[in-house]
């Protein structure tokens, strides 16, 4: 049984890796992926590794779905582990189901005292506001005060990315307003962000360099000239890129520690292999 008096969970999306995560407890949901007549439990059944392995000879491509109702209902059940209150802080309700399944069971569990927060995001930029959610969790905070601390976060965290093509984003209709740039995208690279948590388009350029070079301007502007609290670096499939933007982001923000990371599956088949991006927020 857990002596702490709030437990934060989110969604296998967050993919939080482990040194980030040290000694914190934040249970886990996974969301699904099919892939024909199998599922997947997103991170449990299926790793990143043998999920590219699988898609670069596919000829059927994989969908994702979000945890039922029924499955979010076990699932705090568990996680309540005799504490006060549950903070259950998910990926994007523009991007998945998952928050309203959550607000379903919450709806059912009238004996658990359980908030659901939307956080707007997935990867990591959803990962630390978890991660600091649940920081303030074991620091022995409110309930009120840790939905408080993952508000705020959530409304400075930001997430920028490029992609190697648009096609995934399309095809698993997480595209949002960077739909415009299809039909455009001969020789150009889109770079993202996500906005009100839905996936939208920052500038057009002609090459993978300058769209890391531009995301780490855009990432120093939006610091505004803060002390940067936490940064993560994070790539699909391509982790050498992925290690070379963390270099120049080091240099650039002038910090020493970057997480990094990958995605999960669910969100490396809506994203495609090549993507390479990064999470931060200011002090």
């Amino acid at each position: 049984m857990s002596n702490q008096k709030i437990i934060v969970v989110t969604d296998s999306t967050a993919y939080i890796p482990q040194e980030a995560m040290g000694d914190l407890n934040i249970p886990v949901i996974p969301l699904w992926l099919i892939w024909g007549d199998e599922r997947f439990r997103d991170g449990v059944d299926i790793n990143p590794p043998d999920f590219y392995r699988r898609l670069q000879g596919a000829k059927t491509f994989p969908t994702t779905s979000q945890p039922s109702a029924g499955e979010f209902t076990e699932f705090f059940r568990q996680a309540s582990d005799g504490a006060e209150g549950i903070v259950g802080i998910f990926i994007s309700s523009k991007l998945s189901g998952t928050v309203p399944n959550a607000q379903a069971a919450r709806a059912q569990l009238t004996d658990l005292n359980i908030q659901v927060v939307d956080s707007l995001g997935t990867s990591m930029s959803l990962g630390f506001i978890a991660l600091a959610a649940a920081r303030a969790a074991a620091a022995g905070k409110s309930m009120d005060e840790v939905v408080a601390t993952a508000e705020q976060v959530r409304d400075t965290v930001h997430i920028l990315f490029t992609v190697g093509t648009l096609d995934y984003l399309h095809r698993g209709g997480r595209i949002g307003g960077a739909k415009r740039l299809m039909g455009t995208m001969l020789n150009i690279k889109p770079l993202l962000h996500l906005e009100d948590g839905r996936v939208e388009p920052l500038a057009q350029v002609r090459t993978k360099r300058k769209a890391v070079t531009q995301m780490l301007e855009i990432a120093e502007e939006r610091l505004g000239g803060k002390p940067v609290a936490e940064v993560a670096v994070l790539d699909v499939n391509v982790p050498d890129e992925g290690d070379a933007l963390a270099e120049q982001a080091k240099k650039r923000l002038g910090v020493s520690v970057i997480h990094r990371t990958g995605v999960s599956p669910v969100i490396g088949a809506h994203l495609g292999p090549g993507t390479v991006g990064i999470a931060l927020y200011p002090e």
